[in-house]
């Protein structure tokens, strides 16, 4: 048996770093300086987005299972990367305004609305907006997986299922019912402590997914202003209209509904 120095594979070999490095291709002719780190910014995002998408249909599978335990856990993890990736936003902020439309015209018509992965995380953090449908139609293989992805259960789903089996009056469509049920969660938390650390979890993520598109659109603002977006999107009058949007807006609402006695 050969001991570890005599192994052939390489670090290299294993994360195949020659192929990754080989990913980058810049449009521009004179190359622009930033344009590399926004290649690299938006792979890393990719890849990024592959992870949490993997984790999140492990939660899922184990909310399935009864075992919010397990579910918690991988959510702590699915919310560090959700932390890291409105942080990773302000390396782009290291351009200038002009440094960024050297190479902007080159983007068109490719937008950031055609990730489909970020279109899945959406999906699966109860966020359908079939609408967006539209923006994939030329690419067949993503409008396939996001249609496919619409017709599974997503978090928000199987966290439902999960409150039911422990005896939890809660629905997808009487938000009321469902908030004041989760108060009861909350105010009863030594009881349900598993369940109640799995929705402070959830409510963590949700807040990420927010100040994700806080962040971003600050970003974008600071390097375009109002300009449309390279899809032709409105832009930041576009995407402002998504602030308000919550994946579990139950979770923030059953706080309304909260005694002052504490939990018993």
């Amino acid at each position: 048996m050969s001991d570890y120095g005599d192994s052939k594979l390489t670090y290299g070999e294993y994360l195949k770093v020659p192929e990754l490095l080989r990913l980058q291709h810049c449009l521009t002719e004179p190359s622009s300086h930033d344009e590399l780190q926004f290649i690299i910014i938006h792979q890393a995002y990719e890849l990024w987005f592959k992870l949490m998408l993997f984790e999140i249909d492990t939660i899922i599978a184990e909310m399935g299972q009864k075992n919010a335990r397990r579910a918690t856990w991988l959510f702590h993890r699915v919310n560090r990367i959700a932390k890291l990736l409105y942080q990773q936003i302000h390396i782009l902020e290291t351009m200038s305004p002009e440094h960024f439309l050297d190479f902007r015209e080159n983007l068109k018509p490719a937008s950031g609305f055609q990730s489909v992965q970020f279109r899945e995380l959406e999906v699966l953090s109860n966020l359908k907006e079939p609408a967006i449908l539209d923006h994939l139609k030329s690419d067949e293989e993503s409008l396939s997986r996001l249609r496919e992805r619409m017709q599974r259960p997503n978090l928000w789903d199987a966290f439902l299922d999960l409150l039911r089996s422990e005896g939890f009056s809660v629905s997808e469509n009487d938000h009321v019912q469902t908030a004041k049920e989760l108060a009861r969660l909350h105010e009863n938390s030594d009881q349900y402590y598993d369940l109640f650390l799995l929705s402070e979890a959830m409510i963590e993520y949700d807040e990420h997914f927010g100040l994700w598109r806080l962040h971003h659109i600050r970003m974008v603002e600071r390097m375009i202003g109002n300009k449309t977006g390279t899809g032709g999107s409105e832009g930041v009058r576009y995407l402002s209209t998504t602030l308000n949007k919550k994946c579990f807006p139950d979770l923030w609402e059953l706080r309304t509904y909260l005694s002052n006695k504490g939990p018993k």
